[in-house]
């Protein structure tokens, strides 16, 4: 079957509410002045806000009616880059069915703009404050008026028609969706106050208003047949006044005084934290550097008060701080602290003539029991870093027969995916049997993700080595080896595919420019990286040698006398043989799930 088959069958198995959306992938890039998260959903009428936590140095992202799979549900770390974000988590929603939030932990305060591109939702965050145009964010409010309010770019609906539910609504910055019932009245010159008082007593809510609005100036108004939660956003926009709700009861006041009122608490929050306890955890790592995590959970740490040290002979961090940022660290470090993914990578160099090589159904992709998933073209320098993605090209595929000699500038190399290769073992032998190839090496072996993996098979031959002359002279034997070596460095994704780089060097022995001299080399490479998902295989060919042969028949005997022996048998017939290289590659994650990696399909 197409693997396009199985995919459908996850994805119509997972667990998420009929109507809710489901989050696909979260990407972070960085883009010069410019971190992005790229949130990629099912579809494109996903309700997105945003708003910030300024004294945690936070950004949190609300996705709502939205679930995804554990594989998306995951912490990431993004402190090696430069940008403002240094960690990313995702999770569900306290006390929500079906929301999600995204948290970005910054290294300090700065401005952030979501854009829609389709059914993607992304997140702009400048890397230092001052890249975004004031304009880009708001026309005339300041980034922390924004913050602090929770200002939003989305459009905010609210949950019903019920007076809390608007009031809530109304509270929210940005764009909104009114619901109230209609009302209408004509004034001239009134007070703020009583206007505000009028649109209360025509809806049905308590309202609390400060004495500063009263010295607002009178308002001329003629509205009619508005729902009165936009006549009453409309004022609060005109005067530049904040709306706070609490139950039934909305609080009003001036944008500078609710401006002041935060930043009074801000400063009440940060003097309790500066007179909090402070509690000391040691926590036992297994598998991260602590030297890393330190570096990390530094940023976390309370300014001036927290500290974080290692012990380097029990491998453990001791940190003391305050219980809100230890539970935090805590977090962080269990999410960080996980085994290292280990790669079992099982190989199989084949050496077979040209024309078998094609009986093998390297042609076709089926006579050997394949299971082909698509074809990764090489029409690119195999010299290179760059990753060759796979492409559901169909069955089969075909190596180059571009010259050996010309392989740095001629050589295509082709490289194909197969999800499993059946029998593979049985063919290989039966093909050994009929003296059609050659296995060369089956080597097993286990690295760490990022590590090299080196595989070397050697063969030597001998060659005398003449010193001194007449009866003083000697004869030495030394020798001189033709290897095959295979580099492979395995990088695993967070998706639990594997990106490998492999090198590859096969010298060869040709023949000796005189006699008792030490044979010329040939030498072949391949340097290349290739994406390949978990338990797939992985065929590289494309790399020839040449066997150059001459025999004849005749009587024994007399085949061989001198002068007259070419009577006696046949002339010498030369013939070359061409054979392939053949590399099966199958790499497989043997701790997928203690690394914390997700299961694929």
């Amino acid at each position: 079957m197409k693997k396009g088959f199985f995919r459908l069958i996850f994805f119509l198995s997972l667990p998420l509410s009929l109507f809710a959306a489901e989050l696909q992938t979260i990407e972070f890039q960085q883009k010069g002045e410019v971190s992005q998260l790229i949130m990629t959903l099912d579809r494109a009428d996903v309700k997105a806000s945003k708003f910030a936590i300024p004294e945690d140095k936070q950004i949190i992202l609300e996705l709502s009616d939205t679930l995804a799979t554990e594989r998306v549900v995951r912490a990431f770390d993004t402190s090696e880059f430069s940008g403002s974000i240094v960690f990313v988590t995702a999770y569900k929603k306290p006390n929500s069915k079906n929301d999600l939030r995204i948290a970005l932990q910054l290294r300090d305060n700065v401005r952030s703009i979501i854009e829609r591109d389709e059914n993607k939702i992304i997140l702009n965050v400048e890397n230092r404050f001052g890249v975004f145009s004031q304009a880009k964010i708001s026309s005339k409010e300041s980034f922390e008026d924004k913050i602090k309010l929770g200002i939003s770019d989305e459009i905010h609906v609210p949950r019903s028609d019920t007076i809390e539910d608007i009031l809530e609504n109304l509270t929210l910055s940005g764009r909104k969706k009114y619901v109230g019932k209609k009302i209408s009245f004509n004034v001239k010159d009134l007070r703020v106050d009583d206007i505000l008082k009028m649109i209360a007593d025509a809806s049905g809510f308590n309202i609390i208003i400060t004495k500063d609005i009263k010295e607002l100036s009178p308002l001329t108004l003629n509205l009619t047949n508005i729902p009165w939660d936009q006549a009453l956003d409309t004022i609060l926009g005109i005067n530049k006044l904040v709306a706070q709700k609490n139950g039934a009861i909305l609080l009003i006041d001036t944008l500078a005084n609710a401006t002041r009122d935060k930043k009074l608490e801000v400063e009440a929050r940060k003097l309790a934290l500066k007179e909090e306890r402070l509690v000391t955890k040691i926590f036992p790592i297994s598998y991260a550097p602590t030297k890393d995590l330190i570096k990390i959970l530094s940023e976390y740490l309370t300014p001036k008060r927290g500290k974080i040290s290692a012990d380097i002979r029990t491998n453990s961090l001791i940190i003391k701080d305050t219980p809100e940022v230890m539970e935090k660290l805590k977090k962080i470090i269990a999410t960080l602290d996980t085994q290292t993914p280990q790669v079992l990578i099982e190989s199989k160099i084949v050496e077979v003539s040209e024309d078998h090589a094609k009986n093998l159904g390297l042609e076709n992709g089926v006579s050997f029991g394949y299971d082909p998933v698509g074809q990764v073209n090489g029409d690119k320098s195999i010299v290179g870093d760059e990753i060759i993605p796979g492409t559901n090209a169909g069955p089969g595929f075909s190596f180059s027969t571009a010259s050996i000699f010309n392989a740095l500038t001629m050589f295509g190399l082709s490289i194909a995916k197969y999800d499993r290769l059946t029998n593979l073992d049985f063919q290989l032998q039966l093909m050994e049997s009929e003296a059609k190839g050659k296995i060369i090496s089956t080597p097993k072996v286990i690295t760490q993700n990022k590590k090299t993996a080196k595989i070397n098979t050697v063969d030597t031959t001998s060659y005398a080595v003449q010193t001194g002359t007449g009866d003083d002279a000697t004869v030495t034997y030394e020798e001189t080896e033709a290897k095959l070596t295979l580099e492979v460095t395995p990088q695993v994704t967070n998706e639990g595919s594997i990106i490998l780089d492999i090198k590859m060097l096969k010298e060869q022995f040709s023949t000796r420019p005189f006699p008792n001299a030490p044979p010329n080399k040939q030498a072949r490479n391949i340097d290349t990286s290739v994406l390949v998902e978990n338990g797939a295989t992985i065929v590289i060919g494309g790399i020839y040698s040449y066997e150059h042969t001459e025999s004849h028949q005749g009587v024994p005997v007399l085949k061989d006398l001198p002068i007259i022996g070419w009577l006696f048998r046949t002339p010498y017939n030369p013939n070359t043989k061409k054979r392939e290289m053949i590399i099966f590659l199958t790499p497989r994650i043997i701790n997928q799930e203690e690394a914390g990696l997700s299961e694929q399909v």
